[in-house]
């Protein structure tokens, strides 16, 4: 059973600055939690029913932090969803160290992404194409909202966010550097060579134009329609699509 006490600390890993705070957020869901407990960011504690522990012994065979037993109604007064019915996971959030990045891969940037949902599917779309890294913009909306992890559907484990200033990040920068922007030249024939950097820009403003003179390639996915603009989650699934049929 969860203590009062150990179920206002989770909620308030809802926030941004209690995460911050306490160095940790939350995973809800069996699938999400499977996914954390089988990657390389450490779980500090896991409260989950009898009937997950029953079901994924294997995956807990190996855990070495704390494993506490809980009724279902326990893990929805704590989380942010009621429909969690199997696993809570307490996660440590990782160094924010920038990664080095190499000439011969494609790494995503987000230039103001506030949307959670937006972050989320970015996230899932960047793992499902093979991109390891995104570099955001202190704005972006924060990876460790748990509609952010939701969203990500676990991909949050494979493919990290980090949080940087674009202008002082781009300002040394020498790989390419390929913009969205509704003028450019054609993502369909636009041969992106071996690695770079591709920004998508905010929902509602696109790329700013501090983040804008970096830019060293303008790149626009062709319209058909009279939509007046794409979601940037869909925008970035064209953009990595292309980049993957070459």
């Amino acid at each position: 059973m969860l203590s009062k006490a150990r179920i206002k600390f989770i909620k308030s890993l809802q926030l941004k600055k209690y995460r911050k705070q306490e160095q940790c957020f939350t995973v809800e869901g069996e699938k999400s939690v499977l996914e954390v407990l089988n990657s390389s960011l450490h779980v500090r504690e896991l409260y989950a029913t009898a009937g997950f522990i029953g079901r994924q012994k294997a995956a807990l065979a190996t855990f070495k932090g704390t494993v506490v037993e809980v009724q279902d109604k326990d893990l929805a007064s704590a989380g942010e969803y009621a429909s969690n019915d199997g696993a809570l996971a307490v996660v440590t959030i990782p160094e924010n160290e920038l990664p080095k990045i190499s000439e011969q891969e494609f790494v995503l940037m987000l230039d103001d992404i506030r949307d959670p949902g937006n972050l989320g599917t970015i996230i899932r779309t960047a793992d499902w194409y093979g991109i390891k890294t995104i570099i955001a913009s202190e704005e972006t909306a924060d990876v460790y909202n748990a509609k952010v992890i939701q969203a990500s559907m676990g991909s949050f484990t494979r493919t990290r966010v980090y949080y940087t200033n674009l202008q002082q990040f781009l300002s040394t920068n020498r790989l390419p550097v390929y913009g969205t922007f509704l003028n450019g030249a054609d993502a369909h024939a636009f041969n992106f060579g071996n690695g770079g950097i591709v920004v998508i820009g905010n929902e509602a403003n696109g790329i700013s134009n501090d983040v804008e003179r970096f830019v060293t390639q303008k790149i626009t996915i062709p319209r058909f329609g009279h939509a007046e603009s794409l979601n940037a989650a869909i925008a970035t699934a064209v953009i990595l699509d292309n980049i993957r049929r070459r």
